[in-house]
């Protein structure tokens, strides 16, 4: 997984620019502007790198900008292809910002951003990190759902009374000439540049509601639906389309014509705003009041992203570290639950500082102690295929067969077909014997587990089964039992070497289950994992029973 030392991706890019006062707003900051021109531009040359071809700009994901850039500061921008499907490839790009004088550098905003060429893009680029070349797909997956959870959450909108301002006053309507120096070497409009000339009308709107400078905060996915040429005219709208306490989402539209020819609509976006005091803290913003029909459309639409935006800054955002535990799982929210608990899988296996523990007839105990969170891998050889381990493996309601820590497991719903809702019922504390001193209660604890299985979208490509713990309103903490927690667990499985590994990121209650085998009092989970690759051995040929994986009655989770 982790590559040779001293590789570099040959895709990579880099571009270092000094902020200069054309480059900055009326704050001397670096226009945000600026900024998506320099980075559209940098992952262009990184996938056309790639593909050998010139490429154009499909879409870029939600940008967070976690800092400004100063008159005088470095922007550094570092691209580089992530993984290339048929037609189109994701990039990466990573922002950070250099202070000359005190040597300082932090992180301004990273971006995920898909480029499509013509024709097939080749080889499935090698990555630095294979860790980010197998998390690509997990975020394919995310874009290809963002309507659905649109649809979803405005059949349950909630109706708004507190409105003021009307919304026409911020409307902005501006026309820019493509010229020479807007187009790339195929005489297509920069998407940098669209970007650029987008976030200028957009910053006008939200500064007519709230008669001051705001600050760029976050931009949602922008999808470009056409590409624009030299010639064209760019007819630019934007408009605040809500207003909440202390920021604002505003509306903005590109569409381009030539002569007497019909508009066409290039591209989309939503940008939150926010206006800060002399203290830098966020101001509390007037409310708006939608225009009829398509005004109150985009307003309800605005609720809904937000709801969308928050979740995405919760789950995926945070390092794995920051995530909380047991996250409220929801329809609108369990996509982005999905990927946090695949990537953590993923990210947990791909580190190369494990340490053996101890190993008995090549069943090996592994452990990683960083930032005082303990984890420990245990992996094992088998000689079933890896498809079919994985189809037994993923199944938790046979994990008891082989699991003495798992007394009972109910399937409480099936989300899709790669994702299901579990409740586990384990022992007092042990594997497999009780210790009153673990768990003063007496009792037994359960979890409520999201279990999400990944087969290989790749040669190279593990087979994944990742468990984290979630919140079911339906399903809250019972008196017969201790509610634990389950941070990041699960397996990895290898095609080609058939290597199988358990990972889990140790909870305080899942710790006293693994304790006395990593202070090499006992080897529990020799015979624990002896036992699995027996199961797998056993029903190697066998069909799965029926029923397997249905609910016997499914419970439907209220959004």
């Amino acid at each position: 997984i982790v590559e040779k030392e001293g590789y570099r991706n040959p895709t990579e890019v880099k571009k270092s620019q000094i902020v200069m006062p054309c480059h900055a707003n009326h704050c001397q900051e670096l226009s945000v502007g600026q900024l998506l021109k320099w980075m559209d531009s940098t992952a262009c040359l990184s996938a056309e790198r790639h593909a050998g071809c010139p490429c154009v700009t499909a879409s870029v994901d939600d940008i967070h900008f976690e800092h400004t850039v100063g008159v005088g500061q470095v922007v550094n921008i570092q691209a580089k292809v992530n993984r290339a499907f048929t037609t189109s490839m994701e990039v990466g790009i990573v922002v950070s910002c250099e202070d000359l004088f005190s040597g300082r550098h932090w992180k301004v905003c990273q971006a995920f951003a898909t480029f499509v060429t013509q024709r097939p893009t080749g080889e499935k680029v090698k990555c630095l990190k294979q860790v980010e070349h197998s998390l690509a797909a997990e975020r394919r997956r995310m874009r290809t759902v963002h309507t659905d959870i649109m649809k979803d959450l405005l059949t349950n909108r909630v109706q708004e009374t507190e409105m003021a301002v009307p919304a026409e006053r911020t409307r902005v309507e501006s026309v820019e000439l493509v010229l020479p120096t807007h187009a790339n070497h195929q005489v297509n409009t920069f998407g940098g540049q669209i970007m650029a000339w987008m976030e200028n009308v957009a910053t006008i709107a939200a500064s007519r509601l709230c008669n001051a400078h705001p600050t760029l905060q976050t931009i949602d996915m922008f999808y470009f639906r056409a590409p624009s040429h030299v010639g064209d005219r760019l007819v630019l709208k934007a408009i605040v389309n809500n207003a909440f306490k202390n920021s604002m989402e505003v509306g903005v539209c590109a569409e381009a014509y030539q002569g007497e020819e019909p508009l066409r609509h290039i591209n989309s976006a939503f940008m939150t705003f926010e206006v800060c005091d002399s203290y830098g803290k966020p101001c509390t913003l007037p409310r708006i009041r939608p225009e009829p029909l398509d005004g109150w459309r985009r307003y309800q639409e605005a609720i809904a992203r937000r709801k969308i935006r928050l979740d995405r800054k919760y789950i995926i955002s945070c390092k794995q570290t920051e995530v909380p535990l047991s996250v409220p799982w929801d329809l609108s929210n369990q996509v982005y639950l999905s990927y946090n608990n695949v990537s953590a899988l993923k990210m947990l296996a791909a580190r190369n500082d494990w340490v053996l523990n101890s190993e008995k007839n090549k069943v090996s105990l592994y452990t990683l102690e960083k930032k005082q969170v303990l984890s420990f891998m245990i992996e094992f050889e088998t000689d079933i295929s890896a498809e079919r381990a994985f189809m037994l493996l993923s199944d938790l309601n046979r994990r008891v067969e082989w699991d003495p820590n798992y007394e009972r497991c109910e399937l409480i719903h099936i989300v899709d077909d790669d994702d299901f809702l579990y409740r586990v019922v384990t022992p007092l504390v042990g594997w497999g014997s009780a210790s009153p001193s673990a768990n003063p209660q007496g009792i037994a604890q359960d979890f409520i587990l999201l279990a999400s299985r990944r087969q290989p979208c790749d040669s190279g490509d593990p087979y994944v089964i990742a468990l984290r713990s979630v919140t079911l309103p339906t399903h809250p903490p019972t008196e017969g039992c201790n509610r634990g927690e389950v941070l990041c667990a699960g397996f990895s499985i290898q095609e080609v070497s058939k290597n199988i590994s358990y990972f889990n990121q140790a909870s305080p209650e899942v710790l006293p289950y693994i304790s006395t085998d990593i202070a090499g009092l006992s080897s529990s989970f020799y015979s624990i994992f002896c036992t699995c690759n027996t199961f797998l051995q056993e029903n190697r040929d066998k069909p799965d029973p029926a029923g397997d994986q249905q609910p016997s009655s499914p419970v439907k989770t209220p959004l």
